[in-house]
């Protein structure tokens, strides 16, 4: 099941329980209430299996085929460029390529062809809370000079639930994806894993760059490492185009810059430490208590927390393994374990992931990679030097190499065997010359004898 499917599970099982009525449940998984009955019909005939996609896997029937598309596309683009999904429609439909005017615009946003226009603006009216706790959470950074002098400017992150009001925040030195870790992770350790969050345009949740080739290719948007994350937990983020829009952690803002810095001032804190310490033991306890707001429906919409959560909370960039299966990140260097040999990583690219607490884990398609980090930049080995014409220098006669028999190559070892061959004669004493025509005995083989010996017979050997 996807991720989409598991959280409708969950949404059903507390209708089930009665905890939820059905329009609420439809609003929490983002459902009319027609379609909330039919996910709730399948759901109580089939169970579990009754809310996986029926269509998953197939073909839709009205499907152009590839080769038609291709023609389509690549007469759009060599004859009417600038024309738009309308206009070319029916342009190319009396040329005899019937294509939907609908699906030539998809077509041309996959390609990057066409984009998507301004609309004129809508009109805007006050929005109804949340239904359930957890279903929508508003996050922020506030910069504000939290401690009147006593120390520097700092930035407190908060978050709010829309349903109930209940908050929590955490000082920080900026606003910064890790900042934003941090009070994301200390949020869910007390409340579970939101569904979704609203947050602002900021650059730590959203990026204005162009999509890369291989974004291109895989038809995905590009995503900051806030967003990434968040995409890999399952947790929904909205974007913000005005302060207004997101008023509630706004205002909320505004409370704690009131009261929170007066309180600070009485308790005397005038460090982030101590400062953290007293949101979390003595001000949120007694905010939440005082503002809570009782949400529409009882149920909790949070998400169970992963087990490797402060592992999820990361960064990862794509980096080329070296030829020496070293892999550099940020001036520190990697060598990869030898063990992973058969992977034939060089020059491949793998996923260099820096955890919280400047852990680097290496990753290749999801797969961990053993590594060690070096203490320095390894040094390139030096090439062999070119050989030259001239031959090696030859060790002297009183040389100790000479004594043992080693170091002077061919040339020794074919004197050796001469001297060899000359002590073998001698011992052997003069031979004739007809001896000296036989073929050399050699112990353990039996000399061939010439066809002319084989003719004769034994009289004529022995006469």
């Amino acid at each position: 099941m996807s991720l989409k499917e598991r959280t409708r599970m969950g949404v059903m099982k507390q209708v089930q329980a009665k905890l939820l009525s059905i329009v609420a449940a439809g609003k929490l998984v983002r459902l009319s209430y027609r379609q909330a009955k039919r996910v709730w019909r399948r759901y109580r005939d089939k169970g579990d299996k009754g809310l996986v996609h029926c269509g998953r896997g197939r073909v839709g029937n009205r499907r152009k085929a590839a080769n038609i598309r291709e023609r389509i596309l690549a007469r759009y683009k060599e004859r009417y460029p600038d024309f738009g999904p309308t206009l070319a429609a029916e342009h190319l439909s009396r040329e005899g390529l019937r294509v939907d005017h609908e699906t030539l615009r998809q077509w041309l946003l996959a390609k990057g062809w066409w984009t998507i226009k301004r609309r004129r603006q809508k009109h805007r009216q006050w929005r109804e809370r949340k239904a359930c706790f957890g279903e929508l959470v508003q996050m922020d950074g506030s910069h504000h000079d939290w401690f009147e002098g006593r120390r520097d400017r700092a930035v407190l992150m908060v978050m709010i639930d829309d349903a109930t009001n209940r908050t929590y925040a955490q000082f920080s030195e900026q606003e910064t994806t890790r900042a934003a870790y941090d009070t994301f992770e200390g949020y869910v350790r007390r409340h579970k894993m939101p569904v979704g969050l609203y947050v602002d345009r900021d650059s730590i949740y959203r990026t204005e760059r162009e999509p890369t080739v291989a974004e291109q290719l895989a038809g995905q948007e590009p995503l900051t490492q806030f967003g990434r994350v968040m995409k890999g937990l399952g947790v929904a983020i909205e974007s913000a185009y005005s302060p207004q829009a997101k008023g509630r952690v706004e205002r909320r803002n505004g409370l704690l810059q009131d009261r929170l810095v007066k309180e600070l001032r009485l308790a005397g804190i005038g460090d982030l430490e101590g400062a953290n310490r007293f949101l979390e033991e003595k001000f949120l306890p007694e905010l939440n208590r005082r503002f809570w707001v009782k949400p529409a429906q009882e149920a909790d919409a949070h998400q169970p927390v992963p087990r490797n959560l402060a592992e999820a909370l990361n960064w990862e960039e794509e980096r080329v393994v070296q030829r020496d299966w070293t892999v550099a990140w940020q001036g520190r260097w990697f060598q990869i374990d030898s063990g992973h040999e058969a992977l034939c990583l060089v020059g491949r690219s793998v996923t260099v992931r820096q955890l919280r607490d400047d852990t680097v884990q290496l990753l290749r398609e999801g797969q961990k990679l053993k590594c060690r980090e070096l203490a320095k930049r390894p040094l390139a080995v030096a090439p062999k030097p070119a050989r030259t014409g001239a031959p090696p220098a030859k060790p002297k006669e009183g040389h100790p190499w000479r004594q043992f028999g080693t170091g002077v190559g061919k040339e020794f070892w074919r004197g050796v065997k001469a001297r060899g061959r000359s002590a073998r004669q001698l011992s052997r004493g003069p031979r004739s010359a007809s001896a000296s025509l036989r073929p050399h005995s050699v112990p353990g083989r039996v000399a061939k004898k010439s066809p002319a010996v084989n003719n004769r017979t034994k009289g004529d050997i022995f006469s």
